[in-house]
């Protein structure tokens, strides 16, 4: 490139005249001759296409941004983790208008002030219609590549270009608001694996978008706590609407007690306060959050910004399945397992496991909250605005009816049943239901939790398209009618915790039904003969503490019924009697159930080996009740007792195991066969008053292959009640890596718990119990007590 400078300036210099000398000029032509052929060869070995690169605009511009309250841990993370060199994206997940765009404008904004060496900052919003040649003209504006020619481009050759910049950079790219994965390579940015000093940010409304995205690291942005909303909430109403009137603090903070810490509804709803100066507006506005939240002003613009988190699944039935949740209450905690069993029983789908997955499917898209392994929640905006889809924006499709915890003491009128679908009137003091509306469209029906005594015998006859009833925890009512067999279409029935004495005949007209809960029902004396057999598609059976096994003839009858099902999946059930738990555990069937074993009286048994119990597949929860001369619960594998190996441990362990119960067992001394159950999450022992260990020494049954257990390593929560000579849960500290919660009550013997400084290191657990029996407790060392000191809550 020099030596073409210098042939420039040769030729330059001769002034632009001729000379009159014939000789001169034909030397200097030919001179001119030579330049020109090297010029030639120059030209075809230097690369022209950029010969002064674009000025870029700023490294950084900086976005505005509304004042911001409670991001400022997860912004501080964030940060550092930005400087952590094996990081090279971020993903920020977490539920609509939540402040995942916020924070990462504050990110953005932060570089200005202190830019890292980073070359570009590089901002870009994308939309649920991935457009590749839109975000790369977006970056390639950032970057200087954008010219007139730019649109004319192959996505190819613009991906190769901007590739060719950002390879030779250290960057920042922030993508906002991520629906779908987003190719990188389509878009030239240079794999992070190969740039480690290059980041890229994202958020996005789904964990699952941080899977797809192969994110090196995520932060869940929560809603703000208490503290940070209300003092949100009080920004926007402003002080002087506040002072107005000295009940309207009070009133104010139950009014933002209603957005759940979802910044957009505080601002929404603070805003159209602002200048509500009497407590009547406030009382006023209180009734119309709770009663239909869709009515109050600035909402209509809230929901439909949280909806494209609705829009975006996959498809109808998973929206259904969203959809039924709001049928629960507000603040409600929803059981998992009773909400797999009404999705089966509206026909969504038909395997058991694929309830899970939909709730896996939910929570990652911020639409559920897990309130822990059994339960689930929605937010209360959330909630309202799936009441919202259900009642107004797809009505014709769902029609809901939801007056769930209302206070009703009756039934709505019956002229308002006539075209819905979908109706809730749960944990409400309704009496009675003495009308009979007629109901032709109505698919489900919940009246669980009401003070339910009288069902007129006529309630159900003109209900043909009812799937799902739930009448649970109507601790009042001891009979059903015998019109309950108009019921043709049902296929969920939950009887659980009522205090009926016997099932109809009647109910063998229940053809269709999929799924019956008789869970609780402590005063069933009567089932008829070959009633449970005769349902012949079912696929659920809850029949666990029913009061109908006391009588052991019943269990073994009833057992008998059981094992002919053919489509049966899920049983909870108790055996009563040892004879009817040998034939169950000889039973081929019992291997492809999903089982909840109790376990009660066993009439003399004074052991019980437990490993047969192990080669059930699916045995989740197992429970021990009543067993009065149960004295030993031993650990047998045939004649061998003693020298067994690991890998024989491994087909001797309950791996399916989550939940065990010990209740009223006054004999039984130790369970150390619970080490045989690597995957416990709950472990719940009361009213044992001879238990002196929980696992321990091993009483001579194969204690080589205990040793080599890991005990507890998933356990989340232990209870210990009234267990008076109770001494030691384990004698060596564990690691307790998953555990959230100790519970003891009525402990006084126990005086140390199985925990050192590293035990639960990394989370926060909670130990609870009487403030006589904390202040007793021995810790292995001082350091170990201070490190639990705060932990500890009074029972």
């Amino acid at each position: 490139m020099t030596f073409l400078l210098v042939i420039l300036v040769s030729l330059l210099n001769i002034g632009g005249f001729c000379s009159k000398n014939c000789q001169s000029n034909y030397k200097f032509g030919k001179k001119v001759a030579k330049y020109l052929q090297v010029v030639a060869t120059l030209k075809g070995e230097i690369f022209f296409e950029v010969v002064a690169e674009r000025i870029p605009e700023p490294t950084v511009e900086e976005r505005p941004i509304p004042q911001t309250l409670g991001l400022e841990s997860t912004f501080d993370e964030v940060w550092r983790c930005l400087g952590e060199e094996h990081v090279g994206i971020i993903g920020l997940y977490g539920m609509g208008e939540v402040g995942k765009t916020t924070l990462l404008t504050r990110i953005n904004n932060k570089f200005s002030n202190t830019p890292n060496g980073f070359d570009f900052v590089i901002w870009v919003v994308l939309s649920r219609d991935l457009q590749i040649d839109r975000l790369q003209e977006n970056i390639a504006r950032k970057i200087g590549l954008y010219d007139q020619s730019w649109k004319n481009k192959r996505l190819e050759i613009k991906a190769a270009d901007i590739f060719k910049i950002l390879s030779r950079k250290k960057f920042v790219l922030l993508l906002d608001d991520i629906w779908n994965r987003v190719d990188l390579e389509k878009l030239g940015i240079p794999p992070m694996n190969t740039n480690g000093s290059s980041k890229i940010v994202f958020t996005t409304r789904s964990a699952g978008g941080c899977g797809l995205m192969e994110a090196h690291r995520i932060f869940k942005v929560k809603c703000l706590e208490h503290k940070e909303a209300w003092e949100l909430f009080q920004m926007k109403v402003g002080r002087e609407t506040l002072e107005s009137h000295l009940q309207i603090p009070e009133l104010a903070e139950i009014v933002a007690k209603e957005c759940d810490g979802l910044p957009l509804a505080l601002i929404t709803i603070g805003r159209a306060m602002a200048f509500k100066k009497t407590p009547q507006e406030w009382k006023d506005a209180i009734q119309v959050l709770r009663r239909s939240a869709s009515e109050f002003p600035g909402m209509d613009e809230v929901y439909p910004l949280l909806k494209f988190s609705y829009d975006n699944l996959p498809n109808g039935k998973i929206k259904s399945c969203f959809l039924y949740c709001c049928l629960f209450p507000e603040d409600c905690d929803i059981s998992k397992i009773d909400l797999i069993d009404c999705w089966i029983g509206e026909g969504f789908f038909d395997e058991y496991d694929r309830g899970y997955t939909i709730i896996g499917d939910l929570l990652r898209a911020c639409l559920l909250e897990e309130v822990n392994d059994d339960n689930v929640k929605l937010h209360d905006v959330i909630r309202d605005m799936a009441l919202w889809i259900a009642s107004e924006v797809e009505k014709e499709k769902e029609s809901f009816f939801v007056q769930a915890g209302a206070r009703l003491t009756e039934a709505p009128e019956t002229g308002k049943w006539q075209v819905i679908r979908r109706m809730s009137l749960m944990e409400n003091q309704v009496q009675s239901l003495s009308k009979i509306p007629s109901c032709p469209s109505l698919i489900t029906l919940f009246l669980n939790n009401n003070n339910l005594k009288v069902i007129t015998d006529g309630f159900f006859q003109f209900m043909p398209s009812l799937k799902v009833l739930n009448l649970s925890n109507n601790q009042s009512l001891k009979q059903l009618p015998s019109g309950i067999s108009r019921l043709v279409s049902l296929q969920h029935l939950n009887l659980s915790l009522t205090n009926i004495k016997e099932l109809p005949e009647e109910l063998k007209a229940l053809v269709n039904l999929k799924c019956l809960n008789l869970d609780y029902t402590k005063s069933l004396c009567r089932i008829p003969r070959h009633l449970i057999s005769n349902f012949s598609m079912l696929y659920i059976l809850r029949i666990v503490d029913c009061h109908y096994f006391e009588e052991v003839e019943n269990c073994e009858v009833l057992m008998e019924e059981v094992l002919l099902m053919e489509n049966l999946n899920v049983l909870g059930i108790n055996l009563t009697s040892s004879h009817a738990l040998s034939k169950f555990l000889s039973s081929h069937r019992i291997q492809s159930y999903i089982l909840h074993l109790r376990l009660e009286l066993l009439e003399d048994s004074r052991s019980l080996n437990v490993l047969p119990l192990a080669n059930i597949k699916n045995l989740e929860s197992l429970g021990f009740r009543n067993c009065e001369k149960l004295e030993e619960l031993k650990i047998e594998i045939g004649n061998i007792q003693q020298n067994v190996c690991v890998s024989q441990v491994h087909g001797f362990q309950f791996h399916s195991l989550y939940y065990v119960v010990v209740s009223d067992c006054n004999k039984l001394r130790n369970l150390s066969w619970l080490g045989l159950a690597p995957n416990l999450l709950t472990i719940d022992i009361l009213r044992c008053p001879e238990i002196e260990e929980i696992s321990g020494q091993y009483s001579g049954e194969v204690p080589e292959m205990m040793r080599n257990l890991n005990p507890f390593a998933r356990l989340e929560l232990l209870i210990l009640k009234t267990l008076p000579k109770l001494k030691s849960i384990y004698p060596n500290a564990l690691p307790f890596l998953h555990l959230k919660e100790i519970k003891v009550s009525n402990c006084p013997e126990l005086k140390k718990l199985p925990l050192d400084f590293n035990s639960a290191k990394g989370h926060k657990i909670v130990i609870r119990g009487e403030e006589s029996w904390w202040g007793e407790l021995q810790w292995e060392n001082q350091a170990t007590q201070d490190v639990f000191l705060p932990c500890f809550r009074r029972f």
